[in-house]
């Protein structure tokens, strides 16, 4: 008799199917970070933007910045719906993103709770949809009311960043304000080594793209309707780079020559590196210092896209570009990790012409772009980065040869890290003098302050950012 054959009545379960995301759960994801103060969205957008489906990554970059934009605002407009404050972030980012879609976007109603409830859904908080749809449509049924009684909030700044701007920018604070809480438009660097601006304009209206020439660098357009950035003609190539006129400015002042040794202290990401090399390619040499080795990767990448390769020495005689015409040299190129203020980490000994130090700073100039700015600096943060900014000033300010050229540069709005900070390097350093700042059109933007110039951010214009000049005296 055959044994009979025992069968399993237990069921091998299928593996489950990973979630397909939608726009609104990617959103969330990305921004819940950035609302509990742990990671900009600089870290968090770029992963959510490669899950997304390519012709949703226009809506995932208006729902993450735009919410983080008005975040202070919308979250004092959701407080009195809420019985207790949640500790969930991701719940206050569908919350938040809600809000905006409601308030700040050009989506019906309907639409807007229908994908933020299917959003909690994908997120696995099937248990919370009907929590978040609940205050979500008491604020579309409040509306008017919890307006009227958030009204003081409207500005969606921080209460130290605010008091910040009064003290050193009052006539100028509800400018600053109304551009910080409006997108920023893009602007392009086009590589003068390549084409000139003019052909690169040229390029770009026969493609049907709306762009206008920048009125203060020389080599910038601006985008004057949004665009997909990464479908531009020219931007894979190296032909074009993303850059604000303000951030190209930094070259132009500094304005390298032929066969000069520069020093581009805090390098990452590059932008200003490689605009370095376009507007002097016949240096002798360029050192390019970050501290952080994942930013580093970055400023190679753009080097590389620029044609700029990292070593080049084609020296037959030991000297940097194997010619003695500086004006045909290749320059050695360096890139480092390391902290500037370490001398000993990195410096070889021999002095620079010229250094660009572009400072680590609150950036509250640039917070048009970055919203998360406002989330996640903290007043505690200035002293601390002035005191760095100081060190940095202290250090490299050894670096530079007699007669050299040191441009200091900020992304900030605040005189602590600016004008003050220079003032008061030039009182404890005698062989430190400042020099007024020139471009070669002639024409300059923002105004002259006791020390350098500061550049406010302007309204389909540059971003915020401060420039001082500082030459290197001899001494007899």
């Amino acid at each position: 008799m055959t044994a009979p054959r025992h069968y399993s009545t237990s069921r091998t379960r299928a593996p489950a199917k990973p979630r397909i995301l939608g726009v609104r759960a990617l959103a969330a994801q990305a921004l819940a970070p950035t609302l509990a103060g742990e990671r900009s969205l600089s870290s968090t957008l770029p992963p959510a933007q490669k899950a997304c489906r390519s012709e949703d990554v226009g809506l995932l970059q208006e729902l993450v910045q735009g919410t983080a934009r008005h975040a202070i605002y919308y979250r004092t407009l959701i407080k009195p719906l809420l019985e207790r404050a949640t500790k969930d972030h991701t719940v206050e980012a569908l919350l938040l993103l809600g809000a905006h879609q409601l308030l700040g976007m050009r989506i019906p109603d309907h639409a807007a709770l229908a994908e933020t409830v299917e959003a909690a859904r994908q997120l696995g908080m099937d248990k919370l949809t009907g929590f978040i749809n609940g205050v979500l449509r008491n604020l579309q049924r409040r509306e008017a009311e919890l307006v009227h009684a958030a009204k003081l909030m409207t500005h969606a700044h921080p209460a130290w960043l605010l008091r910040a701007l009064e003290k050193d920018w009052p006539a100028q604070m509800d400018n600053i304000i109304a551009a910080n809480n409006s997108p920023a438009s893009t602007t392009l660097r086009v590589h003068r080594g390549r084409q000139t601006r003019e052909a690169a304009l040229a390029s770009l209206f026969e493609a049907g793209l709306p762009v206008v020439a920048t009125h203060y660098s020389p080599d910038g357009l601006r985008l004057t309707e949004p665009v997909p950035v990464h479908s531009l003609p020219g931007l894979a190539s190296g032909d074009l780079s993303v850059q604000d006129e303000a951030a190209q400015l930094a070259a132009c002042f500094l304005a390298p020559a032929a066969g000069e040794r520069v020093l581009d202290a805090c390098a990452a990401p590059g932008g200003k590196t490689a605009h370095l090399l376009e507007i002097q390619p016949a240096l002798h040499s360029l050192v390019a210092l970050d501290n952080d080795p994942n930013r580093l990767v970055r400023v190679e990448e753009n080097l590389a896209r620029a044609g700029f390769a990292i070593g080049a020495d084609d020296a037959e005689d030991g000297t940097a570009g194997g010619s003695t015409d500086a004006t045909k040299a290749t320059p050695q190129i360096s890139v480092q990790c390391a902290e500037a203020a370490d001398l000993d980490s990195w410096w070889d000994g021999e002095p620079f012409d010229a250094i660009l130090l572009d400072a680590p700073c609150s950036a509250t100039g640039v917070i048009r772009r970055h919203p998360d700015i406002k989330l996640l600096r903290r007043v505690t943060d200035i002293a601390q980065t002035v005191a760095i900014q100081a060190d940095l000033l202290q250090q490299l300010w050894r670096t530079l040869k007699p007669g050299g050229r040191l441009l200091y540069a900020t992304c900030s709005l605040l005189k602590a890290e600016n004008e003050d900070q220079i003032v008061a390097f030039l009182s404890r350093t005698p062989d430190a003098q400042s020099i007024p700042l020139q471009l070669a059109g002639g024409d300059m933007p923002g105004q002259w302050r006791p020390q350098g110039r500061q550049l406010l951010p302007e309204p389909e214009g540059y971003d915020g950012f401060y420039f001082a000049m500082l030459m290197k005296v001899p001494q007899r």
